[in-house]
């Protein structure tokens, strides 16, 4: 299994197609709230099987001194085999290594004891986005 940061054309496709059907087919976020202006701008990281995408994820850098986790997604048929943790561990490092100290993501609620093993704590109540209910989480790397 390979986690890298996407810098080709064709690993930006293949972010945008696990995108598309982790959040837009099998979690019904509408299209039009899923891509957004910060794509743009985002570090894209893949994540590949050999040859094949299998999970997804955004980082960004706010102003406020956090890298932040965004759309990390991961294969129906993948989870389960500790790909998540892969992917937000190569993040943190590349957090680390632009120089920040803290990490914060929006977490599906579902998902909040995943990211609470790895080290993240809540700070906000429960919220909606596109659908779904959510919570903030950070951690200092």
């Amino acid at each position: 299994m390979l986690v890298k940061i996407a810098t080709t054309p064709k690993e930006l496709q293949d972010v945008y197609h696990i995108r598309n059907v982790v959040f837009i087919e099998e979690q019904n976020v509408p299209a039009e709230r899923e891509l957004d202006e910060f794509d743009k701008t985002a570090t894209h990281f893949i994540v590949y099987e050999e040859e094949t995408p299998i999970a997804a994820a955004r980082l960004r850098f706010t102003e406020d001194g956090y890298g932040k986790l965004e759309r990390i997604c991961v294969l129906k048929s993948q989870r389960g085999k500790a790909i998540g943790k892969k992917v937000i561990l190569k993040m943190e490092e590349e957090i680390t290594n632009q120089g920040f100290h803290k990490a914060k993501l929006n977490a599906q609620t579902h998902a909040q004891h995943f990211y609470q093993k790895l080290g993240y704590k809540v700070t906000s109540g429960e919220f909606m986005d596109a659908g779904i209910p959510h919570i903030t989480m950070i951690k200092h790397l």
